[in-house]
């Protein structure tokens, strides 16, 4: 994100190279910044707009998980059958059941959101220790020549 200050200075930049004779798509690629941004930033009256992203509120998307759903998620995560099982192994188990809640990334993030599960897929894993630099030796016993 651009603050508010360095914006004003780009846009008042730019209108001064404009003003003396240059294009405004080429002023705006030496400042480096989208002849579409430069737009963006200017209101219709000249006036330079500030970072609305910040500010605004987004709609939760409708494919999110209802409270409900994350509610008996952990429900049946608490069940003693699934004690101390990960939810690579809960989601399999409900399904054989014939209950589905919930994919088992989404299980695990739940889970982990309310501090029941510290691993979640892939991330317990450690990565691997880096293999040691060699040195390469030419072979011995052959000679340049050929021969």
């Amino acid at each position: 994100m651009t603050r508010l200050e360095d914006r004003q200075t780009l846009v008042a930049e730019i209108a001064a190279a404009c003003a003396a004779g240059a294009r405004l798509a080429p002023a705006c690629s030496l400042a480096g910044i989208a002849l579409r941004t430069f737009q963006r930033w200017r209101t219709c009256d000249g006036q330079v707009r500030a970072d609305r992203r910040p500010t605004a509120i987004w709609p939760r998307p409708q494919h999110a998980l209802s409270d409900a759903e994350r509610a008996r998620m952990v429900e049946l995560a608490n069940e003693p059958r699934f004690a101390s099982t990960p939810p690579a192994r809960i989601v399999p188990a409900l399904a054989d059941t014939g209950i589905y809640v919930a994919s088992e990334s989404s299980f695990s993030r739940v889970l982990r959101d309310h501090g029941r599960c510290s691993v979640a897929a892939g991330l317990g894993r450690r990565a691997a220790p880096a293999r040691s630099a060699r040195m390469w030796r030419p072979p011995q016993g052959r000679s340049g020549a050929g021969t």
